[in-house]
């Protein structure tokens, strides 16, 4: 594509897309054109090669353009078979679903399939509702579970809820990891369900208690309310076993995947429930179709689905996951451990989060506090602003907690190149300590802001 050619694109983008996102790409010297992604490496129109430990916000477990799953959707798109019939069997989706089943283990042994994490998130409301026959929803402060207004109802933030007028009555958001609040509204007896997220990501990489999960199913069964766990950013081995709630020894009602089990190349999504909770929705021959999606079954989501999981099984990444995810948060803390802006190195698997803190040194606390009151994400841009164009490393801070960096690289990330995002963190933290540059910049880039 000719110069003349991208420009026109970019400006089609702006006038006809979203211009407030261009804006903001350029404003944090991010706005580059991608040219080539393989693996764990961007390249962009200059052949600047930019390492991503944002993985499209878990999309990319399995990395970007993996060829297995290229080949398989290049072979279902030539074999010219059924994709869209709608009055027909997709042999693939039954395959793709029994084969989620006996990798999620328990009692999960029906899967309704859809185009997004939201998309789930809105189906477990409506599962959750038909099961029980009560319509309050119970969830977590910090979560994240989509920007439908179903999903958006199940969500506490209010940047995410401000002006789109009133949401679904009757949910309630209670603390993460505290089990005194749960158990006093589930005694209420009017809840159909308690979704969460294994690990809250979006809310700052927040990992539970050990016997939290556990204790959290086994009240939600006392006082009869289902338990869901949106695993739209913790499955597909992103935390080391297949699902989330494996590492907790918990057995959910239903279960939420996307985002990467498709391999990030076709939208889709899946939420795993019981016989129990299946048979409540679909529970006549009429009821067949009583919930369901235009594109949930489509033959290359599946296909890809099926090929993502291939990868997964013969690469071995939930292993690659758990012991290189433990190893970079080690070599993380060693090298951050002695800043006093950093106050902890957290996480799961390949899912981990740098938090920062109010520095105690009043040269730095006043710049850091002035810079808190222009904006509360100005200090966590900075830092991400820094890695992409100093370093080459594409990463973000936590849409709900801006104080924590976001570390999630494909689980396909070598030892070198995790090595190179270490250095790169560990040059912009000492940067933040020790010189008036960093926040000089912070200062440019709040004017810019401003000034847009």
């Amino acid at each position: 594509m000719t110069v003349t050619a991208v420009e026109s694109s970019v400006s089609s983008y702006s006038a006809h897309v979203n211009p407030q996102w261009v804006r903001l790409l350029d404003l944090l010297e991010m706005n580059v054109r991608y040219e080539r992604c393989v693996g764990s490496e961007l390249f962009d129109s200059s052949e600047r090669r930019i390492l991503d430990f944002l993985s499209g916000y878990c999309v990319h477990n399995i990395g970007h353009n993996h060829p297995a799953v290229i080949a398989a959707l290049r072979e279902e798109l030539e074999r010219c078979g059924p994709a869209m019939i709608q009055s027909h069997i997709p042999e693939l989706a039954g395959e793709l679903a029994e084969r989620l089943c006996r990798l999620a283990g328990g009692n999960l042994s029906k899967v309704f399939f859809a185009s997004s994490g939201s998309e789930g998130v809105e189906a477990t409301i409506k599962f959750s509702r038909a099961h029980t026959g009560r319509t309050g929803m119970l969830y977590a402060n910090g979560a994240f579970h989509g920007l439908t207004c179903g999903a958006l109802s199940l969500m506490s933030d209010p940047f995410w809820r401000g002006n789109f007028g009133p949401l679904l009555s009757d949910t309630v958001a209670i603390p993460f990891n505290d089990l005194d609040t749960l158990e006093r509204q589930l005694s209420t007896r009017r809840y159909a369900a308690f979704i969460g997220e294994p690990v809250q990501s979006e809310g700052g990489i927040c990992v539970p208690s050990p016997e939290y999960w556990r204790q959290a199913e086994a009240l939600c069964h006392r006082y009869g309310t289902l338990l869901v766990l949106d695993e739209v950013q913790t499955g597909l081995h992103r935390t080391g076993p297949f699902l989330a709630s494996h590492l907790y020894g918990v057995k959910p009602d239903m279960v939420v995947l996307a985002k990467a089990l498709s391999g990030g190349l076709v939208p889709v999504s899946a939420v795993l429930m019981t016989d129990d909770v299946y048979s409540s929705v679909y529970s006549s021959l009429k009821r067949s179709i009583i919930h369901t999606s235009t594109f949930s079954e489509n033959s290359l989501a599946m296909r890809a689905g099926l090929a993502t999981l291939d990868v997964l099984e013969s690469e071995e990444l939930g292993a690659r996951a758990s012991e290189a995810g433990e190893r970079l948060r080690q070599m993380l803390f060693d090298a951050l451990c002695g800043y006093e802006m950093v106050k902890a190195v957290r996480g799961e698997g390949m899912l981990s989060g740098i938090e920062f803190r109010t520095p105690h040194q009043l040269r730095l606390r006043i710049a850091f506090e002035a810079f808190m009151k222009i904006h509360p994400a100005m200090f966590g841009q900075i830092v991400v602003m820094r890695l992409f164009r100093d370093h080459g490393i594409l990463t973000q801070i936590c849409g709900n907690n801006f104080m924590v960096l976001k570390v999630a690289p494909p689980l396909v990330v070598t030892e070198e190149q995790m090595q190179e995002f270490v250095g790169a963190v560990r040059e912009v933290v000492d940067l933040a300590h020790s010189s008036a540059s960093f926040w000089s910049e912070a200062l440019g880039l709040a004017r810019r802001a401003i000034n847009l």
